[in-house]
């Protein structure tokens, strides 16, 4: 993303207090008004591209350069940001109260730097803050030494030094339930979900190191309970036991829901989590508990911006999937027109795999109402941009939905060349699900026209479909779409909403 790109979506991203602390901020100062110019034209152009917003600023002000404007504001932008951010976050509030602490020191105000400190590292506890506990530990010792360890008997420094000790084990412990978490995710992310028993035991490894360090660990931790808890939920969901994982969720909501005051701001884990309960039980087909968690997603309240975009995007997504799976299409549109102006509207300010799943659920909610040309379209913007998209595993399957829609627009010449492209892309079966082989000798040759062979083709599939229904590995991808009731709307000529129903 280039320097100006990244100012638009920095702005776009604004809260109501940000942009006012900003407005106070930079009012201050009429030097300012090439910066505060290009901001107005950003602020007021939510849709503008770069290209736009740098043709306007030139034009009303030829003299200023909008690259230097550009890379002051995103520095003010920042400044403004991380003042608002001491008084809502207690991360940010630590640090900074530690930098507080080295300029008391270096003023020679040693009793008051060792005060601050002290208060830094009760803050600290309370918080599980184990970076910044240690970094006030550190200095506590440093500056003590300096001051010649006044007042401070040798039981007192081997206890102070002990504190520095357990400090340390606990962030390598952090650090080794982070490491396991993160490869398990990156694998999961990079190689998609699993899609075969072999796939399952190459997370053996994984899964053996996670038991043996939390075995070994014996802590109560928030922190490290949290990434257990991440990591055995996401392991179970990635090899389809979403009960387990469901179960895993539900502990980990406990955790977070009784430890309120350790949240992140904005509180990315938590959406991470609700999201997983919302994922499981979606999986299992338990629509009806899904309302609690989205009333519980709907009251998190958060300056951010972006991160409100997230939730609402997760909110719909959830509101959404009760529905489309059952085949009511009518009342997806209408969910869709609900969101147009929250949602809709603020499209391209969504993370990339968000902006692919709101365009794959959407086409498909069009795809269900007959309006075949509208789903290739919203589709397409995603499809089109292959580069910004290809490694997210949902990819894959937006090509598999772009198919179906072709085939409904009669251009056979096209889905032959996309079947070639992604029988490519696959490089060999191990890699696929079946319904993706079925699908594509599906879509390659036309459906028999005389019915009695048609009956008898059916049939011959049906089958094999029930097998990949109660497969748990191809469920992950039917969990989606389900691709087994779209084939059997086309031979038996019902509608997909009657199958799905």
């Amino acid at each position: 993303m280039s320097k100006i790109q990244s100012l638009i979506t920095l702005v776009r991203s604004l809260s109501y207090s940000e942009k006012k602390a900003f407005k106070i901020r930079s009012g201050r100062n009429k030097k300012l008004s090439d910066y505060l110019l290009l901001y107005e034209i950003i602020d007021k152009n939510p849709t503008g591209t770069k290209e736009m917003i740098h043709a306007q600023f030139t034009t009303e002000n030829p003299n200023a350069s909008f690259e230097i404007a550009g890379k002051y504001l995103f520095e003010l932008l920042l400044e403004t940001m991380l003042t608002l951010r001491n008084s809502q976050d207690s991360f940010s509030f630590l640090y900074k109260r530690i930098i507080h602490a080295r300029i008391l020191y270096e003023k020679s105000l040693i009793t008051e730097s060792l005060n601050l400190l002290e208060e830094i590292i009760k803050l600290a506890v309370k918080y599980e803050n184990q970076h910044a506990l240690l970094l006030a530990q550190r200095l506590e010792l440093d500056y003590l030494l300096a001051a010649g360890f006044q007042q401070l008997d040798e039981k007192q420094l081997l206890k102070k030094q002990f504190e520095i000790t357990e400090s340390l084990k606990y962030i390598r412990k952090i650090n080794e339930q982070s490491a396991l978490y993160e490869i398990l995710k990156h694998r999961i992310l990079n190689k998609g979900q699993i899609r075969s028993q072999k796939q399952k035991d190459d997370l053996n490894d994984l899964v053996f190191s996670e038991i043996s360090l939390v075995a070994s660990l014996n802590v109560d931790n928030f922190e490290i309970n949290k990434l257990h808890q991440l990591f055995q939920s996401n392991y179970l969901i990635s090899v389809g036991d979403n009960q387990s994982a469901l179960n895993s969720y539900y502990e980990l909501n406990n955790l977070f829901e009784g430890n309120k005051h350790l949240w992140n701001n904005p509180p990315i884990y938590y959406l991470h989590t609700l999201e997983g309960i919302l994922e499981s039980l979606r999986s299992i087909r338990n629509y009806e508990g899904m309302p609690y968690f989205v009333n519980q997603l709907k009251s998190i309240d958060c300056e951010s911006a972006s991160f409100k975009l997230n939730v609402d995007c997760t909110i719909f997504l959830y509101e959404l999937f009760p529905l489309l799976d059952s085949g009511d299409f009518v009342k997806c549109n209408l969910l869709i027109n609900k969101y147009k102006e929250i949602l809709y509207d603020k499209f391209n300010s969504l993370a990339h795999s968000r902006q692919a799943e709101l365009s794959l659920y959407t086409s498909l909610v069009f795809f269900g109402n007959n309006e075949f040309l509208k789903a290739h379209k919203f589709l397409n913007q995603i499809i089109l941009q292959g580069k910004s998209y290809y490694s997210l595993p949902l990819f894959r399957t937006i090509r598999l939905v772009n198919l179906i829609i072709l085939y409904k627009m009669n251009d056979f010449d096209l889905i032959k060349y996309e079947i070639r492209t992604l029988m490519r892309d696959i490089k060999g079966f191990e890699r696929n699900y079946r319904i993706e082989r079925i699908m594509f000798r599906f879509l390659s040759k036309p459906l028999p026209s005389p019915s009695f062979k048609r009956v008898q083709a059916w049939n011959k599939l049906k089958k094999e479909l029930e097998e990949i229904k109660h497969d748990v590995f191809e469920q992950k991808i039917l969990q989606i779409f389900d691709f087994t009731a779209w084939i059997e709307a086309v031979f038996t000529k019902k509608s997909l909403s009657e199958i799905l129903q």
